[in-house]
C-alpha cells in the first residue's frame, strides 16, 4: 500500500521514495505526494527523478483492492526494484484544485443545510469544478445565493482542521456523509476534513490550510439534468 504524504501534508511539493514494482510505464512507490484521480478530484501530475534520469509524470491512478498508487511517466523508464526517487508535483494545478476541493465542501454544506440536497456527482480540475445536486429547483437565484454565501464564508478565514477518527465515532456525526448514496471507504479509521461551523466530512484528498487562499469562485452555469438532478458549474475568479 502507497502511503499517501498529501493527506497529512497537503503543502508538500517534493519528497523522496523507494520503487516497490513497475507496470510497463507506470511506478509503483511505497510513498507519495501525487494525489491519484480520486472523489471526482483530477490527479497530480509533476516530475519523478531516478537513476539521473527525470520523467514527466502525466497521470496518477490508484488501485482500490491493493491501495497501491500508479504513477504512469512519459516513455519507459529504467528502474528497478529498490530505486530511490525523487518527485516533485506540479504546485500550480495542485493549488488550484486544493483551493476548488475546499469552496465545493463549502457550497457542498451550504446547499445541504438549506435544502437537504446531497452531492450526486462531481469533477474538479485545476480551471473548474462542476458538482450535481439532488435539486428539483433549477432557479439560477437559488445557486448565484449559494456562491455569494460559499465566497461570505471563503472571506471570514476559517482555519480548516484534518484529523482522523474511528469509522464508528465519525458515522455518529450528522452530515458527515454528503454524497448521495455512498458510504465513506471500508476503512477502520477515517480522514475527516472540517471547515468549523460550516462543514465535517469524511475526505482524503488535498485542501487549503485556510479558506481565504481560495479567494472567490464565479458561477459559470446551470444544467438541468433531470428530476432532482441539477448541474452547477464554477471557478476560481481571476
Amino acid at each position: 500500500m502507497t502511503v499517501l504524504l498529501f493527506q497529512s501534508d497537503s503543502y508538500l511539493k517534493d519528497f523522496e521514495a523507494t520503487v516497490v514494482g513497475f507496470q510497463d510505464n507506470a511506478l509503483i512507490l511505497d510513498r507519495t505526494a501525487f494525489h491519484p484521480l480520486s472523489g471526482g478530484v483530477d490527479h497530480d501530475i509533476g516530475t519523478l527523478t531516478v537513476n539521473r534520469s527525470q520523467y514527466n509524470v502525466i497521470q496518477v491512478n490508484e488501485d482500490r483492492l491493493t491501495g497501491n498508487v500508479f504513477h504512469v511517466v512519459e516513455g519507459k523508464p529504467n528502474v528497478s526494484v529498490g530505486d530511490r526517487v525523487k518527485g516533485s508535483i506540479n504546485w500550480g494545478r495542485r493549488y488550484s484544485l486544493m483551493k476548488l476541493h475546499t469552496a465545493a465542501h463549502i457550497l457542498s454544506s451550504i446547499l445541504y443545510n438549506k435544502y437537504n440536497a446531497y452531492v450526486t456527482g462531481g469533477q474538479i480540475d485545476p480551471q473548474h469544478a462542476r458538482d450535481d445536486f439532488s435539486l428539483d429547483s433549477s432557479d439560477r437565484q437559488v445557486f448565484e445565493d449559494a456562491i455569494d454565501a460559499t465566497n461570505s464564508i471563503i472571506e471570514k478565514g476559517i482555519e480548516v482542521k484534518v484529523y482522523f477518527l474511528s469509522r464508528e465515532e465519525a458515522l455518529k456525526i450528522p452530515g458527515i456523509v454528503k454524497l448521495a448514496q455512498r458510504a465513506p471507504p471500508n476503512l477502520d479509521i477515517l480522514r475527516i476534513v472540517e471547515v468549523p461551523g460550516v462543514d465535517i466530512q469524511a475526505d482524503g484528498g488535498p485542501h487549503v490550510q485556510n479558506t481565504k487562499e481560495i479567494g472567490e469562485i464565479a458561477l459559470e452555469k446551470i444544467e438541468n439534468k433531470g428530476k432532482g438532478r441539477k448541474r452547477v458549474y464554477y471557478k476560481l475568479s481571476e
